[in-house]
């Protein structure tokens, strides 16, 4: 109540002070008409005579123009638009009813003109000239001096909030940006003094105190490069989040965030096919096996947003099952959900759960990943990863499942692991079922997903936190990494694309250096690597690999409908050598024994019994 009081009361003083210009533009008009000298006297009594009916007809104007809309200290040219189209008809309106009562008798007609212009003046002048003071306090101001890097639409927004921010906490001292054309011009009355490659001399000379990047539309690379410049000039920085996490275009002081290792790894924007996604999700029941894990609980998030039927989530984690459950019904309280705790290798809960839900469309990302644990514990990675996925492959077969998409691993290539052989020997599984079942089976490959349980990433960060050291196993290591809902979107768009039997390939851009993430996070969190951080070097683990690669030399790959999709086609073993070793495997995974688990993956992925040095292959159609 104070408050809408308070806002009463400006208008009406505003409006009081407008009425009150309307008499010394219209006696100041009749001044000016007679030469700064006194007006005569049948003048001045005409004057007099009409002035009610010109403050009455010119203050009603006012207010049809919304003259009181705008506030005094944002005053622009929209209020000065308003201005001169309320003064205008006020000079015509007011000429016409003087007529009709004067006939302008007394009256000059020069009088309307000079009216005008002074009116204009006498209403925007206090506006602006308040706004300049206001402006001028602003720019004086204390507070942190923040250089905007970025002079687009969202640096101006940006430079706009902090000038009008009351706690008045930051201070905009200037632009930089690489557009040559803006270099030299003001923007808010901030000068653009410079590219990116000046900030540290800006720094320096300007006295900043923090770096603001409104750059939500930079590529990967140019946000790389930029960072890297703002780390060398020493200064904290925080960033505007990508142009697609801003809602409705928003930029505002309270959009920036601290630099994430997502904004210098993550890629361009991926443009998917949501209506062919939509339609073929919308209206189904779905089951995604490890529903609760990182990828899973990503599916579980796309796939809710498209309004299945039902959605079915198994997952053996009985804490990573509630955590999704919450989340889900939190979200989408209208969703339709069965959570179910179970195992994808209990072939009886499996059978249950399909002949009870029939669900058309199956997400298998239920698997262990664990490179070096696994290694000694070959029967786990093989019951899970291999026979997990028989079950579950089987039991679509049986219950006419339309689609089972099967998210499987660059490490599947070329293994020299037992985890990657495990996951080779469920694409082939996959591929094998294809022949004899009316079930599209759908192999999905990516690399490393940022900020997934048990990934390097958050590693790293309890490293950090913890004072260090950070351990990486080689400095030349590399890694394929993307966004954890750009690889479950990219399995939505390969799994509509898919007839069955194919697997593939999600273009990962180019390997980064686990040496150069290590060192960004190290410089993310304030700290600097090798004085405040120590990185070293631990030597590569059992079963790890120097480089991933995406797919096999003898993999023919073809383009699909979508460029950061392709499609690798490779030849099956034979039939009887895979029922066969998989019969063997079987036996040798319920005694335990370790030696013959690993002679049967040798058998059908010779990669890991030779453990060769891979060549590594780049990915067709980086970002």
């Amino acid at each position: 109540m104070g408050s809408w009081l308070k806002k009463v009361r400006a208008r009406g003083a505003v409006f009081a002070h407008d009425l009150l210009m309307i008499p010394v533009a219209w006696l100041g008009g009749y001044w000016l008409r007679f030469n700064l000298g006194a007006i005569p006297d049948p003048f001045f009594a005409h004057a007099l005579e009409v002035l009610p009916a010109v403050v009455v007809l010119q203050g009603g104007l006012f207010w049809y123009f919304g003259l009181y809309r705008g506030v005094w200290r944002f005053a622009s040219m929209p209020d000065l638009i308003r201005i001169l189209k309320a003064v205008a008809s006020g000079v015509v309106v007011s000429g016409a009813v003087v007529y009709a009562l004067t006939q302008w008798q007394d009256v000059p007609r020069s009088v309307f003109i000079l009216y005008g212009l002074l009116l204009v003046g006498l209403l925007g002048g206090p506006r602006f000239a308040y706004r300049l003071l206001k402006d001028w306090r602003v720019y004086h101001q204390a507070g942190k001096h923040v250089l905007i890097v970025g002079a687009g639409r969202a640096g101006e927004m940006l430079a706009r909030d902090l000038l009008r921010d009351p706690e008045r906490i930051y201070r905009p001292v200037g632009f930089v940006d690489d557009n040559t054309a803006k270099r030299g011009k003001d923007i808010h009355g901030l000068p653009v003094v410079g590219g990116c490659d000046d900030i540290p001399g800006v720094v320096g000379a300007h006295g900043i105190d923090l770096i603001m990047l409104a750059l939500p539309s930079a590529s990967q690379q140019q946000l790389r490069r930029i960072v890297g410049i703002c780390e060398a000039a020493g200064q904290p920085f925080r960033i505007l989040p990508r142009m697609q996490d801003l809602v409705n275009g928003q930029v505002s002081l309270k959009e920036l965030r601290d630099v994430k290792i997502d904004d210098l790894l993550g890629r361009d924007v991926v443009s998917l096919d949501w209506r062919a996604i939509t339609d073929g999700m919308r209206g189904k029941t779905i089951l995604i096996s490890g529903g609760g894990g990182s990828i899973g609980s990503e599916l579980c998030r796309q796939l809710a947003r498209l309004r299945p039927r039902q959605l079915v989530i198994l997952e053996r984690s009985e804490f990573n099952l509630y955590s999704i459950e919450l989340e889900l019904r939190r979200d989408y309280p209208d969703l339709p959900l069965v959570a179910v705790l179970g195992d994808v290798g209990d072939a009886p809960a499996v059978e249950r759960l399909l002949s009870t839900y029939r669900p058309q469309a199956i997400f298998h990302a239920a698997a262990y990943k664990h490179v070096p644990l696994l290694e000694d514990q070959a029967h786990a990675a093989v019951a899970n990863n291999v026979f997990g996925t028989r079950v579950l492959a089987a039991a679509a077969d049986r219950h006419g499942c339309e689609a089972f998409v099967m998210i499987s691993t660059d490490k599947a290539v070329n293994p020299t692991n037992v985890m990657g052989a495990s996951k080779r020997v469920a694409e082939i599984l996959c591929q094998a079922m294809q022949a004899r079942s009316k079930t599209r089976f759908i192999t999905v490959r990516f690399g490393n997903v940022l900020g997934s349980t048990g990934s390097v990433v958050p590693l790293f960060q309890q490293q950090i936190a913890a004072g260090g050291p950070v351990t990486v196993t080689h400095p030349e290591i590399t890694r394929y990494f993307m966004t954890i809902p750009e690889a479950a979107q990219l399995i939505l768009q390969a799994s509509v694309i898919g007839r069955g039997g194919e697997i593939y390939v999600l273009d990962m851009g180019e390997p980064v250096k686990i040496a150069y993430l290590a060192e960004q996070l190290i410089l993310l969190s304030g700290k600097k690597p090798g004085v405040d951080i120590e990185i070293v070097y631990t030597g590569l683990r059992p079963g790890e690999k120097l480089h991933e690669e995406l797919f096999y030399d003898g993999e023919r790959l073809a383009d699909t409908a979508h460029p950061k999709i392709l499609l690798a086609r490779s030849d099956l073993p034979d039939a009887e050598l895979l029922d066969s070793t998989l019969t063997m495997l079987e036996s040798s995974c319920r005694r335990h024994d370790e030696t013959k688990i690993r002679e049967s993956l040798a058998d059908l992925v010779p990669a890991i019994d030779t453990a060769r040095r891979p060549k590594t292959v780049v990915a067709r159609g980086t970002s």
